[in-house]
C-alpha cells in the first residue's frame, strides 16, 4: 500500500504523538506502521519526531524546568528541584550505557515483528503489575532513579515503552504517583537528545537522501508535537487515577496479534492451527 510522502510523514508524526507518550513504544509502532503500509524513512527521521515529542515535555513541565535550571544557576542541590539535577544526571549514566551496547551488538537482531510481539507482552506484563503498586516512599532515592535509568535504557528494545518501563519501576518502589509520573518525563529528555545527537552523526545525510523535504519533517513534527501535548494529559489521569495499568490490555492483544500473524505469514501451516 502507497501512500503519497506528505501524507506518509503526517502519518508517522500522529503515530509518533500518540504512541511516544503512552505506554504503548512508539518505536515498535513505527515499525510496524512501516512493515505493513510499506514505508521507508530513515531512523534519523523518526528521531526528528522524538524531538517533536521532547518539545513537548519541555513545554509541559516549562515550571519545573525553569525552577530547576534556577536552583542549578544557584548551585542550591538540596532543595527539591535543585536534587533533580544529580538524579537525572545518574539514572541517565546507566541509559546510556544499554544504548550504545543495544546499537553495537543487537539493533540489527532485535527489530523483527515477532520480537517486537514477544516485547509487547512483556511491557503490559510490567505495566499491568504496577495495579498493585503501594505509594509508601515520598523521595526519589537514587537506588529508585537508578533502576528508572535502567529501565529507560532496556526501553530502547522496541516494544517496550519509554513512559511504560520507568513509570512502572517507580510505582512498583513505592514512589508517590505524581513524583514517578514527572520524573519519568524529565528524565527522557537528556535520554532523546542523546540519542537525536548520535543519529544525527551517524546518518547525517540521510534525511536528505530520503527524499523527504524540510517542510514535510516540520508538518510531522507539529502533528506529533499537537497530539503528543494530549497523549502526556492523558498518563497523567491515567497515573494519577490508578488506571495506568489499563493500558496493558492494548499493548498485550497488540502483541497477540502480532505474535499470531507473524506466524501465519512465516508458516502458513499455522493458520490451520489457530
Amino acid at each position: 500500500m502507497l501512500i503519497p510522502q506528505l501524507f506518509q510523514t503526517l502519518f508517522l508524526g500522529l503515530i509518533q504523538g500518540v504512541s511516544e507518550w503512552l505506554p504503548i513504544s512508539s518505536t515498535a509502532h513505527l515499525k510496524i506502521a512501516e512493515t505493513y503500509f510499506a514505508l521507508s524513512n530513515p531512523a534519523l527521521f523518526n528521531l526528528l519526531l522524538h524531538l517533536g515529542t521532547m518539545a513537548v515535555v519541555v513545554f509541559y513541565f516549562r515550571r519545573d524546568i525553569k525552577n530547576i535550571f534556577t536552583a542549578l544557576f544557584h548551585g542550591d542541590f538540596k532543595s527539591e528541584n535543585g536534587m533533580v539535577i544529580p538524579r537525572i544526571i545518574v539514572a541517565t549514566i546507566p541509559t546510556a550505557v544499554i544504548g550504545i551496547a543495544y546499537d553495537l551488538f543487537l539493533q540489527d537482531s532485535l527489530g523483527t515483528l515477532p520480537v517486537i510481539a514477544v516485547t509487547f507482552i512483556i511491557g503490559a506484563t510490567i505495566v499491568y503489575t504496577t495495579k498493585f503498586a503501594k505509594e509508601n516512599v515520598n523521595e526519589l532515592s537514587y537506588r529508585t532513579v537508578i533502576l528508572m535509568g535502567l529501565a529507560q535504557g532496556f526501553s530502547i528494545f522496541p516494544g517496550l515503552s519509554r513512559s511504560g518501563v520507568t513509570i512502572s519501576m517507580a510505582l512498583l518502589l513505592g514512589q508517590k504517583r505524581e513524583k514517578a509520573f514527572k520524573f519519568s518525563f524529565l528524565l527522557s529528555i537528556p535520554a532523546i537528545i542523546g540519542d537525536f545527537g548520535y543519529e544525527a552523526y551517524n546518518q547525517r545525510d540521510a534525511l536528505s537522501a530520503s527524499g523527504i523535504s524540510w517542510a514535510e519533517a516540520v508538518a510531522a513534527l507539529l502533528v506529533t508535537a499537537v497530539v503528543g501535548y494530549f497523549a502526556i494529559k492523558l498518563v497523567f489521569s491515567a497515573v494519577r487515577g490508578k488506571k495506568f495499568h489499563w493500558f496493558a490490555f492494548y499493548t498485550a492483544a497488540l502483541g497477540v496479534a502480532l505474535l499470531a500473524a507473524s506466524l501465519i505469514l512465516n508458516y502458513p501451516w499455522v493458520a490451520s492451527i489457530l
